[in-house]
């Protein structure tokens, strides 16, 4: 079947072609029937261009015209007329141009489609746009999102490249190593009962290619986890991955801070300043409640131990005097009029959720305290204001317990309030380094020390005589890089020698015997010169999701899994034929209804 090949594209038309005769390709965005006159908008990848056909054309041309609906996807002749300077359309990627049609082709109709295809920000519901994913592609929305997807993917490449990078794939049938979630897993058809994994990240093969001598590595790389899915969570996924060797943690952060500020600049035409401002793990979490922390806008946290003392609120010192307690408060100006009892409530709900037996507050008058627990601090309001000078309109939340709880809780409340206050400054992308985190924590179902981030991560260099003495205290050499409080990418400088591994192994609870049995091949081979590295691993999709200001990253994939991490497009995953069953030498137990 012969068609009318193309000579431009929506994106190319300008005034300057004025007068030529141009041939399009693509889809009826919409139609308009006037009579005299029929309006035809062609949507393409780049873009969308008014086309029609006048009282001048012929009645074959008119007669063709009226059987078109939205979708068909065709192809146009026609000349090229500039629009007069108060008709352009600022709304259209072609908006100072208009095309007098000469000639239609259909190259394919089209069913009634089960949404319309929209550029606005009220698409139809998401499974039934996963379901009929090849539609939902053609809108404005996702063309721009995955236009900026490539992009970013595009940049990461030059920038590293340019910085003497060689891009290099590691494998996706591996050995299954834990590394924190479960393991999609691969029967193989040669070796019955054997299975591969496929990859949770490259983090033991990018290692070993530093042992190899890729010093400068990296892998835009696809990564499966089997978690439970959620808005910024996929099963597969994909990570700007980078390894690096004979390098500290500032040499990582440098490169990390020159290359994403130069996706923002390449990408959206944004700049970012550099060096991102950098905070303590503890210092984070005092300060903004989260080890991610937002900070577009300047609520934090105090401690409000000085308060509690000078106070009558006996039940908050009780709380207060117990080893393992803290207490720390949230300052919320101009929100006095808000905090009424059910939103006091509210938010006394979201601590119980977290833990915690409940909030204490009150709110600053002009006349003083009042509201929630007021009683216990008016009467030394005077002596409380030398340390805390509060102002007319504050409303003040006091936390008290574990440490981590009262964090995390005012932490949430903190988000919670710059949303509905309106806080935050969309168009702001804040970058910062959180670093020196605890390289363990304690897990209370296990009774175990377990890795904060994954167990190739070294300990800080001051802790490793007496890493076994006290686990708790050891602080790694561990980073993360937040964006408008999304952790973005996560890194560390890594172990590189074997006994120093093992070390970490026992601790965690490995024997000597399952260490090898499971990462012996990473063992053996830092006995063979292994030099000194480090790394660090970006989301890609989140990024990408944070730089359109989408809610989620299945609105910057192509094609995602929805929220119970089911394919409606294809209807995966599905059952397999007993064949196919067979090769794989697998006996399924028949479901049960």
């Amino acid at each position: 079947m012969q068609f009318s090949q193309r000579t431009h594209s929506v994106a190319q038309l300008n005034k300057t072609l004025a007068g030529s005769v141009v041939t399009l390709n693509g889809w009826v965005h919409r139609l308009r029937n006037q009579g005299t006159l029929i309006f035809i908008n062609i949507r393409d990848r780049s873009g969308v261009a008014q086309c029609l056909i006048n009282d001048q054309s012929s009645d074959a041309l008119k007669s063709l015209a009226k059987t078109l609906h939205n979708e068909y996807c065709i192809s146009i002749t026609g000349t090229v007329q500039a629009r007069p300077s108060d008709m352009v359309n600022h709304e259209m990627s072609a908006g100072d141009i208009e095309i007098i049609i000469t000639d239609i082709e259909i190259l394919n109709t089209c069913l009634t489609p089960p949404f319309i295809i929209s550029d606005d920000n009220t698409p139809a519901k998401e499974d039934l746009r996963l379901k009929y994913r090849y539609l939902d592609m053609r809108s404005g929305r996702m063309q721009r999102n995955l236009y900026i997807r490539h992009q970013v993917a595009l940049t990461v490449r030059k920038t590293l490249d340019a910085m003497n990078f060689y891009e290099i794939e590691t494998p996706l049938l591996i050995k299954s190593t834990p590394e924190g979630a479960r393991d999609y897993v691969v029967p193989s058809r040669i070796y019955p009962n054997q299975f591969f994994a496929l990859p949770q990240s490259p983090q033991i093969y990018k290692q070993i290619l530093m042992v190899g001598g890729y010093d400068r590595y990296f892998q835009i790389a696809r990564c499966f986890r089997d978690e439970d899915p959620r808005g910024d969570r996929q099963p597969e996924f994909t990570q700007i991955d980078i390894e690096m060797s004979f390098v500290q943690r500032n040499d990582i952060l440098q490169m990390a801070e020159h290359l994403f500020s130069t996706i923002m600049k390449e990408v959206l035409n944004v700049i970012i300043e550099s060096p991102f401002p950098r905070f303590s793990y503890h210092e984070a979490m005092n300060r903004f409640g989260s080890d991610k922390p937002d900070i577009r806008y300047q609520l934090e946290l105090e401690d409000a131990t000085t308060l509690i003392n000078h106070s009558d609120a006996i039940f908050l010192k009780e709380s207060l005097s117990m080893p393992s307690n803290t207490a720390k408060m949230l300052r919320i100006p101009h929100y006095g009029a808000t905090m009424t009892r059910k939103v006091a409530g509210e938010l006394e709900n979201m601590a119980k959720r977290q833990g915690l037996s409940g909030l204490a507050w009150f709110k600053v008058s002009e006349q003083g305290i009042e509201g929630g627990a007021s009683k216990f601090f008016q009467p030394h309001l005077e002596r409380i204001n030398e340390s805390y000078h509060f102002h007319s309109g504050d409303v003040i939340l006091i936390a008290v317990g574990n440490w981590t709880k009262v964090c995390n809780t005012l932490g949430l409340i903190r988000q919670h309030i710059a949303k509905e206050l309106n806080l935050i400054d969309q168009t702001q992308f804040a970058f910062c380094w959180v670093v020196d985190f605890p390289l363990f924590e304690f897990d209370e179902d296990t009774q175990m020390w377990q890795p904060m981030h994954h167990m190739f991560s070294s300990p800080q260099e001051r802790f490793i005589p007496t890493l076994e003495e006290h686990p708790g205290e050891v602080l790694g050499d561990l980073y993360d890089l937040v964006l408008n409080g999304y952790e973005l990418a996560s890194g560390s400088i890594r172990i590189h020698n074997r006994q120093l591994q093992e070390r970490i192994f026992n601790l965690i609870g490995y024997s000597k015997e399952d260490a090898q049995e499971r990462f012996g091949f990473m063992l053996d081979a830092f006995e063979y010169g292994a030099p000194p590295h480090g790394g660090i691993a970006a989301g890609l999709d989140r990024l990408v999701m944070i730089m359109c200001q989408e809610e989620t990253i299945r609105e910057v994939i192509a094609y995602p899994k929805n929220t119970a991490g089911f394919a409606p497009m294809e209807e995966a995953p599905a059952f397999i034929e007993n064949e196919q069953l067979q090769e794989l030498h697998l006996d399924l137990q028949k479901p049960v209804k």
